[in-house]
């Protein structure tokens, strides 16, 4: 079904993309030109955090490629992967790869596990990225490496395709859509069982540590466990109810990593807003019934009375929190793809288990920035990471510069961009140019292929996808749609 919205590789200039955006209400700051390091880029600036001078304000997202061995470690195709993060030119890998820290909390059979079994693996992809990086740069003084630590929670994969689901709570909406008995208290994490989750995330911050990256990221994003736990107001106990209670699991894993492990700097990535879960359809977008569930107490970030509607009052009193456990920087995204992916992913073609966008994609990119820059005007002192960029594809360098430059964002980073274009800003800030045949164009085969329990590329634009036998069964599956 054709949306009718114009791509944004029809729009051959910045007045036309000026433009567009002045149609539909909305505005960023956009340079005429892509700056080189040499004509003063300010993604060419070098950035402290945690005491570390970082090289530049490119950050690349981490990873999750369904493309591990069945026992953590990595196959060839995530040792490619790191391989091109250490060739991308960025100077901040937030998180590198998600990485389950313990086996049942994977999203999917082969994701990459963050325990001792998988110690080796784990200094493989390390070394792997920063011997790129050298060959490529001359040294790696000024990159700084995170690894993400993740449990998948309500999206629990660990043994095939069948959802193996551990809540925080019973959501009305959430369990309806993704099958899950309201009534099985099963699932539900008990606080016995989160002290013993809370030990395995600082295992795995230490693992990480011995292995040599230079920070965790602690994941709150995406409606994966940590950040499913920041809407649990209906919890009972200690890990729900009032806001003290429902950020205590996050909170309790940061102070813990931070006196256990003290060399070890901490990040978050964390999903500032959250709206309500969209229905799956090839149809227009549009949100589950929710009328009889007002106000809204099911969402973080959401106002309780529109959840249509940003509410930013507990994500800022959040990221206030986090400064003062001495979190050295915020990686700020939305939503979750699981549920809204036009939020956080806004693209003009959806993945197999989305719907056509309900809104002109931009609007979506315009949406998370303008957050971003209400939460550093908050808290300015506090780094933070900016997300959502991908779609805006050939303007993307000329908006992240201006916006670094405005000071509403202090790093911009890159998602899917990297899978079809990992020298992106190797590229800019050398030349001034990018290579627009490989440019994201928002397929969203990446999201498809996983979604479809194959491994995620960018099977479209990167030849060494197009090659796989996985590529035919993309084009099958998009084909049956």
């Amino acid at each position: 079904m054709a949306t009718g919205y114009p791509k944004v590789a029809q729009l051959k200039t910045v007045s036309a993309l000026r433009d567009r955006l002045a149609e539909l209400g909305v505005s960023l700051p956009i340079d005429e030109n892509i700056l080189t390091a040499q004509q003063g880029s300010p993604l060419a600036e070098s950035i402290e955090l945690g005491g570390r001078r970082v090289g530049n304000r490119w950050c690349l997202h981490p990873m999750e490629g369904w493309d591990a061995n069945r026992d953590g470690s990595p196959s060839p195709h995530t040792i490619r992967r790191w391989r091109h993060f250490g060739q991308s030119g960025a100077k901040l890998i937030w998180g590198g790869e998600a990485a389950a820290v313990q086996d049942d909390g994977r999203a999917n059979p082969h994701q990459t596990l963050a325990t001792r079994e998988n110690q080796a693996g784990l200094a493989t992809l390390l070394q792997e990225l920063l011997s790129a990086h050298r060959e490529t740069f001359g040294h790696a003084d000024d990159l700084l490496v995170g690894l993400q630590l993740t449990h998948s929670g309500r999206f629990c994969r660990p043994h095939n395709a069948k959802l193996e689901p551990r809540i925080a709570y019973h959501h009305p909406l959430l369990d309806q859509k993704f099958g899950i008995d309201p009534n099985d208290d099963s699932v539900v994490w008990k606080d016995d069982d989160i002290e013993r989750l809370i030990d395995n995330y600082v295992a795995a911050a230490k693992l990480a540590f011995e292995v040599g990256f230079q920070f965790v990221d602690v994941k709150a994003c995406h409606g994966y466990l940590l950040h499913e736990f920041l809407s649990a107001r209906t919890r009972p106990g200690r890990f729900g109810g009032d806001l003290e209670g429902r950020t205590r699991i996050l909170t309790t894993i940061i102070e813990r990593v931070r006196n256990e492990c003290p060399g070890l700097l901490i990040g978050v990535r964390l999903s500032i807003f959250d709206t309500l879960p969209y229905k799956t359809s090839r149809e227009v977008g549009a949100p589950m019934a929710y009328d009889h569930l007002l106000p809204y107490q099911f969402g973080f970030g959401a106002n309780p009375e529109n959840p249509h509607e940003i509410d930013l009052t507990e994500p800022l009193d959040l990221l206030r929190r986090l400064q003062a456990l001495g979190v050295i920087a915020v990686n700020l995204s939305c939503g979750s793809p699981y549920y809204n992916p036009h939020i956080q992913r806004p693209a003009i073609f959806p993945p197999s288990d989305g719907y056509q966008p309900p809104e002109d994609p931009l609007v979506g990119v315009v949406r998370l920035i303008h957050a971003a820059r209400r939460c550093k005007e908050a808290i300015p002192e506090l780094p933070m990471v900016g997300t959502g960029y991908t779609y805006l594809q050939d303007f993307l360098p000329q908006v992240a510069q201006a916006v670094v430059r405005e000071g509403w964002i202090d790093a911009v980073g890159l998602g899917r961009m990297v899978l079809s274009y990992p020298t992106l800003p190797a590229d800019t800030l050398s030349g001034g140019q990018l290579d627009r045949k490989r440019v994201c164009r928002t397929f969203s085969d990446c999201t498809t292929a996983p979604r479809n329990h194959l491994i995620s590329g960018c099977y479209p634009l990167d030849a060494y996808y197009k090659g796989l036998p996985e590529a035919e069964q993309v084009k099958q599956i998009k084909a049956a749609l």
